[in-house]
């Protein structure tokens, strides 16, 4: 792909040039976006590159430079990946989707020596945001308020129960496999369906989704909590940005339990009908909502831009507005002769002929 001009005509560019690197960039069109404007802002050049293991990824048509490269569980994605970035001298990696996370935190180091700054928070903050059994004892352990959370084996010896119990997988993620479970005969059956159960007291009430900006240097600056009022397939299509400082403050702690974050940490929290701020899960990047934060002047993207370029952004909470919504819909990419990216058939063996 031949990479875009600026879309800014008149600003003569006062900082160096900026590549980076989106991983398993997938359908991310608007967070693309959102660099392209905040580079603009800057006066900065910019190169955007997108990895992805399919050319029928709606992204890889948005960015400068796509890149196909083989499945995060392939061991040459990571090898891969260190290829591009050094070719192309990648500033900054950032990846997208959670099973990339633990593969790309242990290889950090590597990307580091070529002189790519990879978004990625410590291997073991990884780890435990991975295993929503590890999370419960994390944060537990720091006396935050989060669902008392058990194996199966344990749920199953319990001769006493409290339902509703809300299952998921231990290592799940986008809500697959998710059940309230409202019976034994649930607990049974859906328990051999859940691969690697955990069981949760099951909270009632609003659930809050923050994007709690740690840039670089690991420290919190910002949060941003926006109110989930549908979701689809997992991801957030209408929201409400709500500024409630008992979310805030408990994402905070959050944040500062798990230890070495960087980049964008999203935390899940209910808030119950007696206003008790529940913390849920953790996912260690960019969430699928961050386009309403970046919207409402939680810029991101700039800040991590700046931060690159040895700038210091200033952040508050005044940073952004409180009570922007976010509406999402279907976009389309359209692709002439795009049946060339379809897998082949396999070859069928003739049939033996019959003497």
């Amino acid at each position: 792909m031949t990479p875009r001009a600026s879309t800014s005509k008149s600003r003569t560019p006062k900082a160096r040039p900026l590549n980076v690197l989106f991983s398993c960039v997938g359908r991310r069109v608007e967070l693309v976006r959102a660099f392209r404007r905040a580079a603009d802002a800057l006066g900065a050049p910019l190169t955007i590159h997108g990895a992805d293991a399919s050319r029928l990824s709606p992204a890889t048509y948005h960015v400068d430079k796509c890149h196909l490269v083989t499945p995060i569980r392939d061991e040459k994605y990571i090898p891969q990946l260190l290829s591009i970035v050094r070719k192309h001298k990648i500033d900054l990696l950032v990846p997208l989707i959670d099973s990339e996370l633990q593969v790309l935190a242990d290889a950090a180091d590597d990307f580091r020596s070529l002189g790519c700054t990879p978004l990625i928070s410590a291997p073991e903050v990884v780890r435990t945001c991975s295993d929503k059994m590890r999370t419960f004892e994390v944060l537990s352990g720091a006396g935050i308020d989060t669902p008392r959370t058990w194996t199966l084996k344990e749920v199953l010896a319990q001769k006493r129960h409290r339902f509703p119990y809300f299952m998921k997988p231990r290592a799940g993620s986008a809500a697959q496999g998710n059940y309230k479970i409202h019976n034994a005969e649930e607990l049974r059956v859906l328990g051999r369906r859940v691969k690697d159960a955990i069981v949760q007291e099951f909270i009632d009430g609003v659930e809050y989704t923050s994007d709690v900006y740690t840039g670089l240097d690991g420290k919190v600056r910002c949060v941003v909590p926006r109110r989930r009022l549908e979701v689809r397939t997992g991801e957030v299509s209408k929201a409400l940005i709500v500024k409630r400082t008992d979310v805030m403050d408990t994402c905070c702690r959050v944040v500062a339990a798990l230890g070495e974050c960087r980049g964008v940490v999203t935390v899940q929290c209910i808030v119950t009908a007696d206003d008790r701020v529940r913390a849920l899960e953790i996912n260690p990047r960019f969430g699928g909502g961050a386009p309403l934060a970046i919207h409402a002047g939680a810029d991101f993207p700039k800040w991590l831009m700046m931060e690159l370029l040895g700038q210091r952004p200033r952040i508050s909470a005044a940073s952004y507005r409180d009570g922007i919504g976010m509406l999402r819909f279907d976009d389309s990419v359209f692709l002439p002769g795009a049946a060339r990216f379809l897998p082949k058939k396999p070859q069928l063996p003739k049939p033996k002929s019959k003497r």
